[in-house]
């Protein structure tokens, strides 16, 4: 590994901090080194708040140094107002003669106008580095910035024989236990990783889940429920008002501050222009849940992304068969005795507004 490169390593450390509090922002770190050593890092904390270059030169006690050091951080810096003034002017003020970047900006408005900036004021500009590492720690930011869709993850866990669930008629009946406590805190970690978790209408009826994190520190995702004929109870915790939550629906109720109805024709370009519209409430990546139907609903239509299974030791001969993707596992681990499998979808299906 050459220099370039450790430091590029570190400002993702950093980023990863962010990890369940900045979306829909990317996870950003920066560090500034000085004669091969850091004397200043940080990292984008929470939405709105500042970003990863100016936390990283404020931390720097010894300003004069800066116009001798280089700035790394792994996604380009941004030009424009927003939130926050743009990080590329502030490097320019400070003197910083060499900035090291991962990847550009995805947003097509923005791409390549950090570094412009840098450039026209005389710094020198190094990108590429471990490009596809900091790709894949900001997939769900780049996903929503050039396909104008949320990054969708589907995730359930099944048995060894292939089955997501008992066959249940009603709540009476309690659902097949697959998961076990380690694997249950892995599931709310990745639930505090993405921005939205979906469920169907009889997930919900059946489980009467709250679908938050409990396990893991984060925010609790936005919570998105098919329910096309309103057949959810309104007194389920999904409207316990505590956690904003989309409802769509072909008869929609009257939304509250916490409870959103938003009507949607329940035909073949469902899932499209459901997509289409949490994009445009700015949430870029949702976890699907459950249940077989609506993962399968994914899985055929093209319109995902990543596939995590869980797969037990238990045996159950009958049940709800689990969802098949129809392609390899990239990547298998055992946990606990669980193996965790994790599948990309290299051939899925695009839309743009």
């Amino acid at each position: 590994m050459n220099y370039e490169e450790k430091y590029m390593y570190r400002c993702l450390q950093l980023a990863a901090y962010g990890a369940g509090y900045v979306a829909p922002n990317p996870m950003v770190g920066a560090v500034v080194v000085h004669n091969d050593r850091i004397i200043g890092e940080g990292f984008h904390q929470r939405f709105g708040e500042s970003h990863a270059e100016p936390n990283a030169i404020h931390a720097v006690k010894d300003e004069s140094l800066l116009t001798e050091s280089t700035l790394y951080v792994n996604l380009e810096p941004c030009s424009h107002f927003g939130k926050t003034p743009p990080c590329a002017n502030l490097i320019v003020e400070k003197g910083i003669p060499r900035v090291v970047v991962g990847t550009l900006d995805p947003n097509p408005k923005v791409s390549g106008k950090g570094i412009e900036i840098l450039k026209n004021a005389g710094v020198e500009v190094v990108t590429g580095i471990l490009e596809d590492t900091c790709y894949q720690l900001n997939k769900r930011f780049f996903t929503w910035q050039k396909e104008k869709r949320p990054y969708v993850l589907l995730k359930w866990a099944q048995t060894r024989d292939g089955f997501i669930d008992r066959i249940r008629e009603n709540a009476t009946t309690p659902p097949l236990q697959i998961s076990d406590n380690m694997t249950k805190q892995l599931t709310h970690r990745v639930r505090s990783e993405n921005q939205a978790i979906m469920v169907s209408t009889n997930t919900v009826v059946l489980d009467n889940p709250s679908l938050t994190v409990r396990n893991w520190s984060g925010k609790n995702p936005i919570r998105i429920v098919l329910d096309r004929t309103g057949r959810i109870p309104r007194d389920y915790k999904i409207f316990d008002q505590t956690v904003k939550t989309l409802v769509f629906t072909e008869n929609p109720h009257e939304s509250t501050e916490k409870v959103i109805y938003i009507h949607l024709q329940f035909d073949e370009n469902m899932l499209g222009n459901m997509l289409k519209i949490i994009a445009s409430q700015g949430i870029h990546s949702v976890l699907v849940e459950g249940g077989s139907m609506l993962l399968n609903s994914f899985i055929k239509s093209g319109l995902w992304d990543e596939a995590r299974t869980e797969v037990s030791d238990i045996l159950t001969g009958n049940g709800v068969p689990a969802p098949s993707t129809e392609v390899a596992a990239e990547c298998s681990t055992n946990i606990n005795n669980h193996l965790y499998l994790i599948y990309k979808n290299r051939n899925k299906k695009f839309f743009y507004e």
